[in-house]
């Protein structure tokens, strides 16, 4: 009898014990966005109160636009942001912006911002602390959320959403050019001239390297921002700040990141069902950045 309450009692601490170490387990894992806000103020003051806020802390908006009706995108960059894409090395502009958006539902705004620690560990970007401790001491009270689970760093680190999917170095190569200033300058102006429903949203440059990320809005088609996050975006508090997709030219070459994992990574909860209504997606947001590339 004493060896078996003996056992009970050793049994009844460790249980104690996984219960108490459960929040700390959960806190190591990420999740990709950042609730900075949610009001039913109006959705203009709310965002340049938002927007004062970042930008006492050391951000820089970079860019915005209106994806769609309700909906403002937003990017901003910080210079440790910028610091630490250079120092990541090749295609670490990938990770220079942070997305943030500002939602109206059901006459309520939530501001939200794509999570600095999420997105750097995914983009492999490297050490993106200063920058989420200048987010926290502006925003206090942020909330992450955009998955149930979360995902833990090494998982990040060579994410993909399931077998045979594509990982961050599975990136898509758009075009080459003769140098880096042609890719620019081509880049530039298939932008400010097209019929594909394309627009410029950011353009920016990664200290010390030879590298740029330009954010685009894309309106039409398959892989439009309006199309793709009418079947996405369904829960409770939006991604919106998913949007706009990336354009890098890095060197002589411009790359994307591949549409199945740059949309997983933004929607990490996202079921196969969901997945396949926009199947067209990938390619589509492909071949429309490709067309940037055009002589």
């Amino acid at each position: 009898m004493r060896l078996a309450s003996y056992n009970s009692t050793i049994v009844s601490l460790l249980l104690g014990l996984l219960v108490l170490a459960a929040p700390s387990i959960a806190d190591d894992r990420l999740r990709p966005y950042l609730l900075l806000d949610r009001s039913t103020a109006d959705a203009g003051a709310t965002t340049a109160t938002i927007r004062s806020r970042l930008e006492g802390s050391g951000f820089t908006v970079v860019g915005e636009y209106q994806p769609y009706e309700g909906a403002t995108a937003m990017a901003v960059t910080h210079p440790a942001l910028l610091q630490a894409a250079a120092d990541a090395g090749p295609f670490g502009g990938y990770g220079a912006v942070l997305r943030l958006a500002a939602t109206t539902v059901d006459g309520e705004t939530q501001v939200s911002i794509a999570n600095p620690v999420y997105w750097g560990e995914a983009l492999q970007v490297g050490d993106v602390s200063p920058v989420a401790t200048a987010l926290g001491s502006a925003f206090p009270d942020a909330q992450p959320f955009g998955s149930k689970k979360g995902l833990t760093e090494k998982k990040l680190a060579k994410y993909r959403y399931m077998m045979m999917m594509p990982r961050l170095r599975d990136h898509d190569e758009l075009g080459s050019f003769a140098d880096h200033a042609t890719a620019l300058a081509t880049i530039r102006n298939n932008l400010s001239n097209n019929n594909a429903g394309l627009s410029s949203v950011f353009e920016v440059a990664i200290p010390g390297r030879d590298e740029v990320l330009f954010g685009v809005a894309i309106a039409d088609g398959d892989g439009g921002d309006a199309t793709v996050m009418a079947t996405t975006d369904q829960d409770e508090l939006r991604h919106t700040a998913h949007l706009p997709y990336g354009l890098l030219v890095s060197g002589d070459t411009a790359y994307a990141l591949a549409g199945k994992f740059r949309i997983a990574l933004a929607f990490p909860d996202l079921g196969m069902g969901t997945f396949m209504k926009i199947s067209g997606a990938p390619n589509a947001i492909r071949d429309a950045l490709a067309t940037l590339t055009a002589p």
